[in-house]
């Protein structure tokens, strides 16, 4: 009878270490490489595509420890020190009030708030079904990887997700902008 109790054990202690490989296997169809104005690598996202929209893991280093906005902007362009070039957020067919708590929005590039540890790492993962990697989808979503392409931009404080234009959020501090994977 232990045979039989060690088992299903076995079993599950495989599958837990294979897991990690088993999540592998979803390479990201973009990637994107954060920049701030301290270092020009400053960290990643990876953006996968579900059925319903786009996964994003974040991994990004020197922030301000607490909460920051990060938002999806219409302009794959994060050549200004201010990151303006990156636009304003992306938006499908009409233009939509900011916010995730907004009870006249979201627009399409509002994304929950992201959270820097005290030694100013983020390792988020977001989730926004108002957005697509793939362009036989843009006629319901907003299109990351249009003829201008599209940017991440995380914002100096967290957004309120109801204040226009940006939830209160601040100026921007990391950007990066969004490319097809290799």
């Amino acid at each position: 009878m232990t045979f039989f109790r060690l088992a299903p054990l076995a079993v599950t202690a495989a599958a837990l270490f294979a897991a990690p490989a088993l999540a592998d296997h979803h390479a990201p169809l973009a990637t994107a490489t954060f920049k701030t104005q301290e270092n020009p690598e400053a960290g990643t996202a990876d953006l996968s595509e579900g059925p319903e929209g786009v996964v994003i893991r974040v991994n990004v280093e020197g922030l301000t420890p607490g909460w920051h906005a990060i938002h999806f902007h219409a302009v794959g362009d994060c050549s200004d020190a201010a990151y303006k070039n990156s636009g304003s957020h992306v938006q499908h067919e009409e233009k939509e009030p900011h916010g995730l708590l907004n009870p006249e929005g979201p627009d399409d590039g509002d994304l929950a708030n992201i959270y820097a540890a005290e030694d100013g790492t983020v390792n988020a993962e977001l989730y926004s079904d108002r957005v697509t990697l793939k362009a036989e989808e843009a006629d319901d979503r907003a299109y990351l990887l249009d003829e201008d392409g599209s940017a991440l931009v995380i914002h100096e404080g967290p957004d309120d997700h109801m204040s226009q234009p940006i939830g209160g959020a601040g100026g921007r501090v990391a950007c990066a902008v969004i490319e097809a994977a290799e």
